[in-house]
C-alpha cells in the first residue's frame, strides 16, 4: 500500500507541474505575443505600435488583446492613426506547434480611426505605402523561414472615423466607417506572412475611409455656397481616388 501510496504521489506530483507548466507557457505566449507586435509592427508600418495587454486561453483556443495603439507616420500632428480598446482572436492551439497557425476569427470592434491630411496623401495611405514597400522587400529566404499564417475570418465593426482634412478648414468630421469582413486569407500551403496580412487589412480599411470620407464631407458641405459645393465635390471625388482599394 505504501509503494502504491508513492506511486500516487508522484503522479499527482506530475501532474501537476505538466499544468503549472501549461500556465505558465499560457502566460508567456501572452507576453511574445504582445512583444511580436511592438517589435515586428513598427519594422513594418514604420510607425510605432503599442499594446497594453495580451491574455491567451490554450484550453479555449481564444486571446484578447488590449489597449492597441498604432501610431501616426511623422509630420502628422495626432499622436495615434488607430486606437482599439479589444480585438478577441480564435485559433487553433494545436496549430502554435507547426509552421502554420490558423487563426479561426479575428474581431476589432470599436476601433477609433483619425485621418489626417489632405486630397494629395493622408496618414493612412502613408501607412499602408510603408507596409507595401516592406513586404515588397522581404527577401525570399526570410519569407519561407518566417511563420505563417491562416485567418479564416476578419472582422472590424462598429468603428469610427475621425476626419481633419485641409478642405474641411480645421474642422475634425466624425463618421462611421462601415463594416469590413475579410475571410480565407492564407488558405494555401504556403499560407499569408504577417506583413501580407497588414498589407491586405489596410487596403480593405482604405477602401472603407474613402467612401465613408467622401460621403461625409459631402453632408458637411449642405449648407454652403453652390460654388464651394462643386470645390468640395471635385475633392470628394480626389479623396475617393486616394483611398481607392488596392490588393
Amino acid at each position: 500500500m505504501k509503494g502504491k501510496k508513492v506511486i500516487f504521489i508522484a503522479a499527482g506530483t506530475v501532474l501537476a507541474l505538466i499544468l503549472i507548466g501549461i500556465f505558465v507557457a499560457a502566460a508567456n505566449l501572452g507576453t511574445l505575443i504582445k512583444h511580436g507586435v511592438e517589435e515586428f509592427g513598427p519594422k513594418v508600418t514604420q510607425t510605432s505600435i503599442k499594446l497594453n495587454s495580451v491574455s491567451v486561453s490554450l484550453f479555449g483556443g481564444s486571446a484578447e488583446m488590449k489597449g492597441l495603439l498604432l501610431g501616426n507616420p511623422t509630420g502628422y500632428k495626432a499622436p495615434n492613426a488607430l486606437e482599439a480598446e479589444r480585438i478577441a482572436v480564435r485559433l487553433s492551439p494545436g496549430s502554435l506547434r507547426s509552421d502554420k497557425v490558423v487563426i479561426q476569427s479575428i474581431v476589432v470592434e470599436g476601433a477609433q480611426l483619425h485621418v489626417e491630411g489632405s486630397a494629395s496623401g493622408n496618414n493612412f495611405t502613408k501607412i499602408q505605402s510603408n507596409v507595401e514597400a516592406f513586404a515588397g522587400s522581404a527577401p525570399p529566404t526570410d519569407n519561407k523561414a518566417a511563420k505563417k499564417l491562416q485567418v479564416d475570418e476578419l472582422v472590424l465593426k462598429n468603428c469610427k472615423l475621425h476626419l481633419s482634412l485641409g478642405l474641411l478648414g480645421g474642422k475634425t468630421i466624425a463618421t462611421p466607417l462601415p463594416d469590413i469582413r475579410l475571410t480565407d486569407l492564407g488558405q494555401g500551403p504556403e499560407g499569408i506572412t504577417p506583413a501580407e496580412l497588414i498589407k491586405r487589412v489596410l487596403g480593405s480599411m482604405t477602401g472603407g475611409i474613402g467612401s465613408a470620407a467622401g460621403q461625409a464631407i459631402k453632408d458637411a458641405a449642405k449648407d454652403i455656397g453652390k460654388g464651394a459645393a462643386e470645390s468640395v465635390d471635385k475633392a470628394t471625388k480626389g479623396i475617393k481616388s486616394l483611398f481607392k482599394k488596392k490588393e
